[in-house]
């Protein structure tokens, strides 16, 4: 069997394309949900929750760039865009975007994860996923990129589900998976995945 979308991971592979594939199919299916919609689409909520399609655009931007800069190798993940050493518990800075305009929203989210398949692709070719990342607990124990990615995987598998029940709320969209011929209508053109 071929796979017939560029964002389906591998039927039978390695542990590293599983892992990459699983997280661009998440990653993938975040952004159908979050793709297409105005600023009124982008700050829908459900009930009492704050949390919209457009505080986690900019949040899983965030937590992109982040990842794979702060958390890898201990570099600022770039100035004028983030500033983790000061983020706490509720910063605003992740999790609020009202102030943000769609396109602003979208191309954080595309073009940080443009930059991290970019550090992940020279992360790997500099030691594999068993390499020693800056990231690591209190005693002084750092987690390796493997930890990094599943850790990614996870965020990712959460926040998509909110999407889910988000862009549902906004207008009814409803699905696991992108369609096959699903293509971003707002923002660049995911150059992330590569097939495309």
């Amino acid at each position: 069997m071929t796979k017939t979308v560029p964002w389906e991971p591998p039927l039978a592979s390695n542990e590293l394309d599983h892992l990459v594939g699983a997280l661009d199919r998440l990653r993938t299916t975040f952004r159908w949900k979050a793709d297409g919609l105005d600023s009124t689409g982008l700050d829908q909520h459900v009930g009492v929750s704050a949390l919209t399609l457009g505080g986690l655009l900019k949040h899983l931007a965030a937590v992109e760039d982040t990842t794979f800069s702060w958390k890898l190798a201990g570099q600022h993940p770039g100035e004028g865009i983030w500033h983790p050493e000061t983020w706490g518990e509720n910063d605003t800075e992740i999790l609020s975007a009202v102030d943000d305009t769609p396109e602003q929203l979208y191309a954080a989210w595309d073009e940080a994860v443009g930059r991290s398949r970019d550090r992940l692709d020279r992360a790997l070719a500099a030691g594999g996923l068993d390499q020693e990342v800056r990231d690591g607990d209190d005693a002084g124990n750092h987690a390796n990129l493997r930890r990094l990615l599943f850790d990614l995987v996870e965020e990712y598998g959460r926040h998509t589900g909110h999407a889910d029940l988000l862009r549902e709320v906004v207008d009814g969209r409803v699905g696991e998976d992108p369609p096959p011929d699903w293509r971003p209508q707002s923002g660049a053109p995911l150059g992330w995945i590569r097939e495309w």
